[in-house]
């Protein structure tokens, strides 16, 4: 076997962004692909993980329910409670850093 009758190997099997998962198939073991979990989502001022976010992929957040994916409240899904708290507070007196 000549090394030009090989295929090449599709990007996705060469990068790490794929978890492999072995499953069992009839003919035997095989590879399959599947997708990792997503980070958790950070506050845009202070980088703290937020809390109240689920931790899903696009697609699974679609399906979800619009109460389960942010907190309802201003800012909800972009800030933290406490940069939140003080953005709003900031608006309220009118004075801008």
């Amino acid at each position: 076997m000549y090394w030009c009758d090989r295929a090449m190997v599709p990007a996705r099997a060469k990068s790490r962004t794929m978890r492999r998962v072995f499953r069992r198939t009839p003919r035997g073991t095989k590879k399959v692909f599947e997708l990792r979990n997503p980070k958790k989502a950070h506050c845009s001022v202070c980088s703290r993980e937020l809390q109240g976010i689920p931790r899903m992929r696009p697609s699974e957040l679609g399906n979800s329910p619009k109460t389960a994916k942010r907190p309802e409240r201003p800012y909800g899904g972009v800030l933290c409670s406490g940069c939140s708290r003080r953005r709003i507070l900031v608006n309220a007196r009118g004075t801008h850093d």
